[in-house]
């Protein structure tokens, strides 16, 4: 009640688990609140996920290679609204399916990822799998293509695949990969901003088409008023000087 909706400051409570999580962890998880497992997470994982953060990552003494291993298991995602979620390694499959405002990063996804995703920024830094983005209606997605074969993974009825050139998206993306690399240690993270002139050009950016659309109506939008009113300046100040 203190602090409303809003709810409590970023990282208020931080719950720090090891081992293997059943379904549904941090399910509705609400703003201030951050869940870290150091191990794995079973299905549904992050549900609904409303504000609050999860940290995945493989156990300080794991031995294998995080970005190779499944971490998080089908579904992860799905619905969420809002918060941040990193997970260091890969997820099953249909990630962040119907996710409308989450920020989410993964190091790989199976089939269907970002499925009938409305809102929200993902990054994948690393292979998904077929029939990504099927359905796709808004937000952006970020996909490390190493292999340069995405396009032939990705649902291309509703989304355009564009290089990351605009200033805005590229620093978004850093942001994101960062706080990855901080908040897991990811060791793909950490070396692909350590070589990141070289990483930038190798990421698509996936771009619904209906967005894309509405922000350029916007963009048009906000064009045409800025026009009218310098001109309704100028009409002014041509009025001022004759009668003055």
């Amino acid at each position: 009640m203190r602090h409303g909706a809003a709810g409590l400051p970023r990282d208020s409570l931080h719950l720090h688990f090891h081992g293997q999580a059943g379904q549904s962890l941090g399910a509705f998880l609400a703003p201030g609140v951050t869940l870290e497992v150091e191990g794995s997470v079973n299905d549904y994982a992050g549900k609904g996920l409303a504000g609050g953060i999860i940290v995945v990552r493989p156990d300080a003494g794991a031995r294998f290679v995080a970005a190779e291993q499944a971490v998080a298991g089908n579904v992860a995602l799905y619905g969420a609204t809002a918060g941040e979620a990193y997970f260091c390694g890969q997820a099953g499959e249909r990630f962040a399916v119907r996710n409308s405002g989450a920020c989410a990063v993964v190091e790989g996804v199976g089939d269907h990822g970002c499925e009938y995703m409305t809102g929200g920024t993902v990054v994948v830094l690393g292979r998904t799998g077929y029939n990504f983005a099927a359905g796709m209606s808004g937000g952006t997605a970020f996909v490390y293509d190493l292999d340069e074969h995405f396009q032939n993974r990705c649902n291309i009825e509703s989304v355009d695949l564009e290089s990351v050139w605009q200033e805005e998206d590229q620093a978004l993306l850093r942001r994101l990969v960062e706080q990855h690399a901080a908040c897991t240690g990811s060791a793909k993270a950490a070396s692909l901003l350590a070589n990141w002139d070289a990483a930038l050009p190798l990421f698509v950016k996936v771009m619904p088409l209906d967005y894309k659309n509405v922000l350029r109506r916007q963009a048009e939008a906000a064009h045409d008023a800025e026009t009218a009113s310098a001109t309704e300046e100028v009409f002014h100040a041509r009025g001022e000087n004759e009668h003055a």
